[in-house]
């Protein structure tokens, strides 16, 4: 087995990196942003560990597809069994991921119902057994995970106790509790509360580098709060639909001319069918086509008529119609 290095304690401080989301940061997306904003890490969406382990596991395997331009690439994966994290862990090793993150905050009901996700945070000792059955899957693989500041309530001392117990790689703090979904700012001063109590936490075990997560907007607005907040990297979400520029610090998109937007947006569209049909509906694209379509006259106008695409080449038609290519 390939001895993997923890490249989290070699990444520059602060450090930026891609957020998983489901059927937005695909293997497709992730190929277009490593090419025109590359961010210091990338995080596949996120998969059942109880579907890797099952007989339908060749229907979610897209979901884990990489390209080597995204290196470093950690799998991210869910459940709520130790047993099927073990397995899962010699099976991402053996696939050639750089990392695996463990999901403890997706509030999704179905996911929760599986005691999975935020459950977890209600349950922190199985919350262990997962970490240790992860990374005794894995040895020589950084393992990390992402969750939120508490369940109810926010509960640092309690459950991030719980975390730093484990030696992870790293932790990624989203600053809201699972009660709170995103119906509220992001609490920022209490992820540096999670920054302060990993510096003072046992020197003996390993310190995970801290990465705070929500309501980052912009490159430039992740360097100011890793510098306020102390946190070690920044997690950047939402601001990526359409842009796959965020992470280069040359470039915003509203500077973009309108001729590339549409340009890498036709290649992001082809990326995907590639890749996806008949796999992935192509709907899923017209998520990313109102931040690619927006600030100019008619943007409005042209994304209802991109909504009616069935295609690239029904996109492309739609597009030279309008005099756009």
């Amino acid at each position: 087995m390939k001895n993997h290095k923890n490249f989290w304690s070699n990444l520059p401080s602060p450090f930026f990196v891609l957020a998983p989301m489901a059927n937005v940061t695909d293997a497709a997306f992730r190929s277009i942003i490593a090419k025109y904003g590359k961010p210091d890490v990338m995080i596949t969406e996120f998969v059942s560990c109880h579907g890797l382990c099952s007989k339908g596991r060749e229907n979610i395997l897209p979901d884990l597809w990489y390209s080597e331009i995204e290196r470093p690439i950690v799998a991210q994966i869910f459940g709520s069994e130790p047993e099927h994290f073990y397995k899962c862990a010699q099976f991402l090793a053996e696939k050639g991921f750089d990392g695996i993150d463990i999901n403890m905050g997706c509030p999704d009901k179905n996911v929760e119902k599986q005691g999975a996700g935020a459950a977890l945070i209600k349950d922190p000792k199985r919350a262990q057994e997962i970490i240790r059955a992860t990374k005794r899957g894995a040895p020589h693989l950084p393992v990390s995970v992402k969750t939120r500041l508490g369940y109810s309530k926010i509960t640092i001392d309690e459950w991030f106790g719980y975390l730093l117990e484990m030696g992870l790689s790293a932790i990624t703090v989203h600053g809201r509790t699972r009660k709170e979904m995103s119906k509220v700012p992001a609490h920022w001063d209490a992820i540096a509360q999670v920054v302060e109590m990993a510096k003072k936490y046992d020197s003996s075990i390993k310190r995970p580098r801290i990465i705070g997560n929500g309501d980052v907007s912009s490159l430039v607005d992740a360097r100011d709060k890793a510098k306020e907040y102390g946190v070690d990297g920044v997690m950047i979400g939402r601001g990526i639909f359409g842009n796959p520029w965020l992470f280069d610090p040359q470039k915003k998109i509203p500077e973009i001319p309108l001729e590339e937007r549409l340009r890498v947006m036709m290649e992001h569209t082809k990326l995907f069918e590639e890749k996806f049909t008949n796999i992935k509906p192509f709907d899923l694209m017209k998520k990313h086509y109102k931040a690619y379509v927006s600030g100019f006259e008619g943007a409005k106008e042209l994304r209802v008529e991109l909504m009616k695409a069935k295609n690239s080449e029904h996109l492309e038609r739609i597009l030279k119609e309008r005099h756009c290519v």
